[in-house]
């Protein structure tokens, strides 16, 4: 029997912890519908912080500043977090240090991987590097992430030394944000059916299941 092709556009950024979960619950849909599917995932950005300094900044002072976090608050998201994480095979180690990061950069590296059809293997590289290896995204460790998933770090050092697609991501980030879209993650079904945030397992399930029919 022919694979039912569908087109899945995920729009997310390396940093956010609900695009690592809502990934995760995708591919655990999809991994419930065998081998049905003929999948083509391609990833878009969205810099939740695109104005954040290179050094960072500590993450619970950060998401105090910005959403008005507390200590005790920071704590219960990072355990349920944490926990949502473990459903999905996903290890999230915080840590007190932790920054939130600029991921311009990482942007560029997404978007020079599709070239390829390496954005999966990146996405999850960098959800795991930044996540679960207490990782930055200083230019030797993006470089060693690159070629840690088999791409050339050669070209993806001349991608960071020139800026090669600093323009393109701006671009499609300003798309997104004239479609009104404010926050991550977000799944385009086959350019029509919207999921936003991470959701459940069954509810990718309930949108793929249309297109089966």
């Amino acid at each position: 029997m022919a694979k039912t092709k569908i087109n899945i556009d995920i729009v997310s950024d390396v940093v956010c912890p609900w695009c690592v979960i809502g990934y995760g619950r995708l591919q655990a849909a999809l991994a419930n519908f065998d081998t049905k599917f003929a999948v083509n995932i391609v990833w878009h950005p969205f810099e939740l912080n695109p104005s954040m300094p290179k050094e960072g900044e500590n993450l619970r002072q950060h998401l105090s500043k910005k959403y008005g976090t507390t200590s005790e608050g920071s704590i219960r998201a990072r355990a349920m977090l944490t926990e949502e994480g473990k459903k999905v095979g996903f290890r999230f180690n915080y840590f007190d240090e932790m920054k939130m990061l600029n991921t311009h950069q990482c942007h560029q590296l997404m978007h020079w991987a599709k070239e390829s059809n390496s954005q999966n293997q990146l996405a999850e590289a960098l959800f795991e590097h930044f996540f679960s290896k207490k990782g930055t995204f200083t230019e030797p460790e993006l470089i060693h992430v690159v070629e840690k998933v088999g791409l050339n770090s050669l070209q993806a050092q001349s991608v960071l030394a020139n800026n090669s697609y600093s323009e393109e991501v701006k671009l499609i980030e300003k798309h997104w944000h004239q479609r009104g879209i404010h926050g991550v993650p977000l799944f385009i079904f086959n350019g029509e059916q919207v999921l936003s945030g991470a959701q459940e397992v069954a509810t990718f399930e309930g949108v793929l299941n249309q297109y089966l029919k």
